[in-house]
């Protein structure tokens, strides 16, 4: 999620890294072995984390396949695994990023083929190893993603209504929040459950990757089975039931968003514990003295822009007289949408989500 560069960092350090420093779109840190593989395991907003494995001087494609053909690719992948490239290019000789990928790829091929006559096949969607090469000004480094792919598939999610959030945006709504569990929570526009799903793994202490398979760092040359055994367990030892002090609901006037939060929702541990239920927010009689969570609408499941306008004017209203000693953390994926809400927000933060130039804002209803 973009624009979340200090927040990331202060989760990394909260996790276990050291010298984490937030930089343009990323952020570098160092982490012992016990700490990468709990960081990877339970970071809630970095999208991918990579680990170096070689930086050189690159200043053409014939550089990039002879340093790339001379590693020994057999300690990271066999024959038998599939592997993926992801590449980024900027202000190098080389320009196109998927040149660049094709290049690593046909040394890692040709490498395999002199050794073995075999090679590895290219996965795409489900590779075993993915890498990643970065080029800028001349100088490359192959990565390893130490979470085989991104980090906001949580893999809760297997039903989806249109325009779902994405993970790792949901769960820094719920961070920038503050709720700790002390108030109920409830999103009156639930869609298809990423926010309460997100709230639900924040407040059980549930590992972001709990329900991954497997992950990249179990590829590094120098991974140690017990060390992640003994991390695992003891991220998953401190997992707990809802506190019985707060309750996690939501609502939604379409049938089969509330079918989809549902289900995605037991795939989590104690997940039947969130309670949902159909209904117009208009048509809820009162949601006093809790924590609201909601990213309404923005165009893209409502008709004509004015229709829309109009929805967040009622919005505002609606938080207005039926939301006495509540707070509303508002998500708009479209900023310009929250003057209509017409009212005073404590705050606003900046939060990117793919193309969307969304905005947090916090309401505080006495």
């Amino acid at each position: 999620a973009g624009n979340l560069e200090e927040e990331g960092a202060a989760e990394l350090t909260e996790l276990g890294a050291t010298n984490a420093n937030s930089i343009y779109r990323g952020i570098w840190f160092n982490a012992s072995h016990e700490a990468l593989y709990g960081i990877v395991y339970q970071t809630r907003l970095c999208t991918r984390i990579f680990a170096p494995l070689i930086r050189f001087d690159c200043h053409s494609d014939r550089y990039l396949y002879k340093t790339a053909s001379s590693i020994d690719w057999t300690r990271l992948l066999s024959v038998d695994d599939t592997f993926a490239i992801s590449a980024t290019v900027s202000h190098s000789r080389i320009q196109h990023s998927k040149f660049a990928a094709l290049r690593l790829k046909d040394a890692i091929v040709d490498f395999f083929r002199e050794k073995t006559g075999q090679r590895p096949s290219v996965d795409r969607h489900h590779p075993d190893i993915q890498l990643h090469l970065h080029i800028e000004n001349n100088k490359a480094t192959i990565h390893l993603d130490l979470g085989s792919g991104s980090l906001h598939r949580r893999g809760y999610r297997g039903e989806s209504v249109e325009a779902p959030m994405q993970e790792t945006v949901a769960a820094a709504v719920v961070r920038y929040s503050g709720w700790d569990g002390e108030q109920p929570v409830h999103d009156p526009m639930c869609g298809s459950g990423t926010l309460l799903a997100e709230s639900l793994m924040h407040v059980c202490r549930i590992p972001a990757g709990y329900l991954r398979a497997s992950f990249g760092f179990e590829r590094l040359p120098d991974f140690d089975t017990q060390i992640w055994d003994k991390v695992r367990e003891a991220c998953n030892a401190k997992i707990r039931a809802i506190p019985e002090t707060t309750s996690i609901t939501g609502s939604d006037l379409d049938h089969e968003a509330i079918r989809a939060a549902k289900a995605n929702l037991k795939r989590l541990p104690h997940g039947d514990e969130v309670i949902f239920y159909r209904k117009d927010i208009f048509s809820i009689s009162e949601i006093s003295n809790h924590t609201i969570i909601t990213n309404p609408p923005y165009g893209l499941r409502v008709g004509r822009p004015n229709e829309i306008e109009g929805f967040y004017k009622d919005l505002g209203d609606f938080l207005k007289q039926k939301c006495s000693g509540s707070t509303c953390y508002l998500y708009a994926g479209k900023r310009e949408l929250l003057k209509c809400v017409g009212l005073k927000t404590s705050w606003k933060k900046e939060l990117v989500s793919g193309a969307l130039d969304g905005r947090l804002a916090k309401y505080e209803m006495y």
